[in-house]
């Protein structure tokens, strides 16, 4: 007989459907979802959910607490990765694309030296 741990991540006395097999993966999600709470707060604060429901606020809270390496690139002003999706239409790409070796740099000429 296997004994098997599990982990499963319960929100205001409300158990989720998702079982973690590792305790750090579950207190991962669990930090995810305070943020994406965190967030639909500020949104519902700002006064801008005029027009959408609380489960649209809470679905686009939880994407970007779930996307928060790319929203703080954006914010930065930096390019976004592209979204696996994307990668995933495009078919014929290969998997793995080896990175480009960086191009050498030209020795400085050689200086005369002076016979003093």
């Amino acid at each position: 007989m296997a004994v098997i741990t599990k982990y499963v991540v319960v929100r205001q006395g409300v158990e989720l459907d998702r079982i973690f097999l590792v305790k750090k993966e579950a207190d991962a999600y669990d930090k995810m979802l305070d943020a994406a709470d965190a967030l639909a707060d500020y949104i519902k604060k700002a006064g801008l959910e005029i027009g959408l429901a609380d489960t649209t606020i809470d679905a686009i809270a939880v994407f970007l607490a779930q996307n928060g390496p790319e929203v703080t690139r954006i914010l930065k002003g930096l390019k976004p990765a592209k979204p696996a999706a994307a990668e995933a239409l495009e078919g014929d790409a290969p998997d793995h694309v080896p990175p480009k070796p960086a191009p050498k740099k030209k020795a400085a000429p050689a200086q005369p030296k002076s016979n003093r």
